[in-house]
């Protein structure tokens, strides 16, 4: 391939590639449906070969200046191979980097305890590598195709700063993940529009030069992984270690207008002592990690149905979700049944004889919130949808929901009651004051949630929430009733996910229809709830280590990965959620 003009969007597939801005004389355009940034056409191999010279990565000039570069180095590659045990474990294995340069993460590597590999396209590079690595250790100039895709030879690969310089990011990953063997662990350091310099310095961000053909945000980095064939992502701040010189050096190769003049300047009347201090700081990147997980011959939806007391509904319900025909997607339901009192059960129990649906049973009620948790721990599919057991909402908007999922341009998806041209909030008939004040009430508590978690959502507390289920993980569940519906949605907007509101219909049930809400005891837990999250510091790696300390993770998550129902453990993301009984096909 010698130069690219892309038509479609290579992580989505969209037609609707944007102009944004153009940098040293390319053109930077952005996806109107995944929001993905990137350089189209993209520069021609000539252009680009007059940029990786063999001094690209050299860092500072001279002697001195190249060693100082590789000791910054060492002290970020040490960084990213903590991480990497927090995330993974202190376990070594075989690791692969690729775009290894001159070696200096691999050396570090080494030290920890990996059998490590690297590759590097520079003969330049590969051979300062190779003198820096042990006599056990490879490192092989080319590209990845040399190692023999398919062989899964590797525990882990790292790929650090690379991402963003590849023609076609989702093939790229997908070989990748060909090295490596199940349930490996892939690492991604790239620039990030997530960062502060990025939102700073907006299209004059340094980032933004010619041999960077893409560029990612925690958002869409998430989407190529999952497309790729990766689940489990961790996305963190990009910490690196750096010094005022470096800095400097940086912002006199790659210009950005008002800032190189001050860096300079500030550089100059520092003390060289206080120049090359070495500061571990956020600058401009982001970390990622992810594990190779099973894909599917076809995407599989875990539909979620807590049930308590819906006797008069849940048949129809699930007679609705049995009947549905989709092609491009397998569906099981997870019925969770919370010890009902009015025939519930003995319906939950019938259904249990369906190979496609999976009952829980609960041994006592204690809220929505926790069937909800529970049912997530049972869950085995690619994407998750919460299902009320009542007629509400409207099955027929699943293809709607289910669209920007499937087309990988979103990762979490609301079912707004609200969105479209008709009113389709509360209105009961006879009770006019009792539908203007549970109205009033939500849109009191929209307004705190968007002011407090800085959205623009119109209908955050909808039943209808959809997401991929690897949005779950290292998140932590406590909220038991109708909080719980504050506390999935706060939790994935604070890891970093944008929900994206779909009009759907909407039938709203009297109290004496059945309606589960507390007027009186539930808006106290919801502001109690928003106090909280706000508070809260939300870590998934700290969740991702507390479960490997409690020594619950391996088997369900591998067991999800292979498509099984976990038995008897939960993963890292389903926590708090009190096991209820199963009863399958088999047992009855």
């Amino acid at each position: 391939m010698t130069t690219g003009r892309l038509s479609t969007c290579p992580l989505c597939d969209g037609r609707q590639l944007r102009y944004a801005f153009s940098r040293q004389g390319y053109r930077v355009v952005r996806c109107a449906q995944c929001r993905l940034m990137l350089l189209n056409p993209q520069p021609s191999d000539q252009e680009l070969g007059q940029i990786y010279t063999d001094g690209y990565f050299l860092g500072q000039p001279g002697a001195e200046g190249r060693r100082r570069s590789s000791e910054m180095r060492r002290a970020t590659a040490r960084h990213y191979l903590r991480e990497l045990r927090r995330y993974r474990g202190p376990h070594g294995g075989r690791l692969l980097e690729i775009g290894c340069g001159e070696g200096d993460f691999l050396s570090e590597a080494e030290g920890a305890g990996f059998r490590v590999t690297g590759v590097d396209r520079s003969p330049f590079a590969a051979r300062v590598a190779r003198a820096r690595v042990g006599a056990h250790a490879l490192v092989v100039c080319g590209d990845a195709e040399c190692l023999r895709p398919g062989r899964e030879h590797f525990d882990v690969c790292v790929l650090s700063d690379v991402l963003e310089h590849v023609r076609n990011p989702l093939s790229f990953l997908a070989l990748v993940r060909s090295l490596l063997r199940p349930d490996g662990v892939l690492l991604i350091a790239t620039p990030s529009l997530d960062s502060w310099s990025a939102r700073l310095l907006r299209e004059n961000w340094m980032e933004f030069k010619p041999e960077h053909l893409f560029y990612f945000d925690s958002n869409t980095v998430q989407h190529a992984l999952f497309r790729a064939g990766f689940d489990s992502a961790v996305v963190r701040p990009g910490w690196k270690t750096l010094n005022l010189e470096v800095v400097a050096h940086h912002f006199e190769r790659f210009p950005t207008s008002g800032f190189t003049p001050l860096v300079n300047m500030v550089a100059r009347v520092t003390p060289a002592a206080l120049r090359r201090r070495h500061v571990r700081v956020v600058a401009s990147g982001l970390l990622a990690f992810a594990r190779k997980r099973r894909v599917r011959p076809r995407p599989r939806l875990s539909v979620i149905v807590p049930a308590y007391n819906e006797a008069a509904t849940l048949d129809t319900v699930m007679r609705r979700l049995l009947d549905r025909d989709r092609r491009d997607v397998d569906m099981e339901i997870v019925l969770v049944e919370s010890a009902s009192t009015d025939g519930t059960r003995e319906l939950a129990e019938r259904y249990a004889r369906d190979g496609r649906v999976n009952v829980v049973f609960e041994d006592r009620p204690r809220g929505k919130g926790h069937a909800v948790r529970t049912g997530f721990t049972h869950a085995t599919g690619d994407f998750v949808l919460i299902q009320d057991a009542d007629l509400e909402y409207d099955i027929e908007d699943y293809d709607a929901l289910l669209e920007p999922l499937l087309n990988h341009r979103e990762a979490f998806v609301l079912g707004s009651r609200h969105g479209g041209s008709a009113w389709k909030m509360r209105r009961f008939a006879g009770q006019r004051l009792l539908s203007v004040g549970l109205n009033l009430g939500h849109w009191l508590f929209t307004l705190l949630i968007n002011v407090l978690f800085s959205q623009r959502l119109r209908d955050p507390f909808t039943m209808y929430k959809v997401f991929r289920r690897d949005c779950l993980y290292g998140l932590r569940f406590e909220c038991n009733r109708f909080d719980f519906d504050y506390e999935l949605l706060i939790k994935l907007i604070r890891k970093g996910y944008r929900p994206v509101e779909i009009p759907v219909n909407y039938r709203s049930r009297t109290f004496g229809d059945g309606k589960k809400v507390s007027l009186w005891r539930d808006p106290p837990l919801w502001l109690w709830a928003l106090v909280k999250l706000r508070a809260a510091s939300i870590d998934p790696m700290r969740e991702v280590e507390r479960e490997r300390a409690a020594g619950i993770r391996g088997h369900a998550d591998r067991a999800s990965r292979a498509g099984e129902r976990p038995a008897g453990h939960e993963p890292a993301c389903h926590l708090s959620a009190a096991r209820g009984d199963v009863m399958t096909p088999k047992e009855t």
